[in-house]
């Protein structure tokens, strides 16, 4: 019979793709962690993974095996964690996935009032991009993700939070010069920096300034917005920043921010979870505080918005 132990062995072996890690991360010797990974090959009639002397490789019926047992290892981790949980509303561990490009400007506010709100709350967090952080929810492996909307998947629920409103960031001593509040035709192409492939941002810029296919895009593949913003502050180009960054990107960096004319676009950030955790009483309280703890356009410098 297949057991619980051989899936979570399968999983960290799959994880590491190396049997010493994978034996290590489940605190267990090699050769037991090996024996039952045999075991498990044996009962299911098939072979999960290739053994090599530069590593693990997972076959075809082994990648098939770990998206199935990461579903039912999930749901395992949520059944004990119900039977875990305190009473009160985010009373015990949470699992927290939040976009690279929201992360930074919200979690230095969100944690310390979690924690002063819900003194029994567990705090756990992981930044990674949209499609990996829903991935790890549907999976079991986080309860909750703050992201950009929409996000749609049959076994999820979303709540939209805030509407995070896009301004055009420049150096201060950018010779270009763009009527404020400018328009999404004011922005050159040819000079729009962009994060790498995977990130909403990107996405998000590319349909509001109107470039995408455009082949003359200057992709640095920058993996964050503080990266973005610093080849912006020395005058490599220009960039969509959005309101919740400004107060501390424009404090670090040599920025000129030019606002859009009315209706300003946005991005809507929202909370997104499985339909089928039971903890609508805690998401229903991230949510508040979350709105309660987003950066606005109001902590920004005086001087900041041209």
């Amino acid at each position: 019979m297949l057991t619980l132990r051989q899936m979570r062995y399968f999983e960290a072996l799959a994880t590491t793709r190396h049997f010493g890690k994978a034996a290590a991360m489940v605190h267990v010797s090699q050769p037991a962690l090996s024996t039952q990974i045999m075991e498990m090959e044996d009962h299911l009639g098939a072979q999960l993974v290739e053994r090599n002397r530069a590593g693990v490789l997972l076959t075809a019926k082994g990648e098939d095996a770990l998206s199935r047992i990461r579903v039912i290892l999930g749901a395992v981790d949520e059944l004990e964690e119900v039977a875990r949980r305190k009473s009160c509303v985010l009373g015990g561990p949470i699992r927290i996935g939040i976009i690279p490009t929201v992360a930074p400007y919200l979690v230095p506010r969100l944690v310390p009032h979690l924690r002063r709100a819900y003194p029994e709350i567990e705090i756990e967090l992981k930044e990674a991009v949209t499609d990996r952080l829903v991935a790890e929810l549907t999976e079991g492996r986080l309860d909750a993700v703050i992201a950009a909307l929409p996000v749609e998947a049959e076994t999820i629920e979303t709540r939209s939070l805030f509407a995070d409103r896009f301004f055009m960031a420049m150096a201060k001593n950018d010779r270009d010069v763009l009527i404020s509040p400018m328009t999404e035709n004011q922005v050159d192409a040819d000079r729009l920096l962009l994060l790498e492939e995977g990130h909403c941002l990107r996405d998000q810029a590319l349909a509001v300034c109107g470039a995408a296919g455009k082949r003359s895009l200057v992709n640095f593949g920058a993996t964050s917005m503080a990266t973005l913003l610093q080849m912006v502050s020395h005058d490599m180009g220009m960039t969509l920043i959005p309101e919740m960054a400004l107060a501390s990107e424009t404090t670090r960096n040599n920025l000129r921010i030019v606002p859009f004319a009315n209706p300003a676009p946005a991005r809507e950030i929202g909370l997104i979870w499985r339909k089928s955790s039971g903890r609508t009483e805690d998401m229903t309280a991230l949510a508040q505080a979350v709105i309660a703890c987003a950066p606005s356009g109001d902590d920004r410098p005086g001087d900041a918005v041209v």
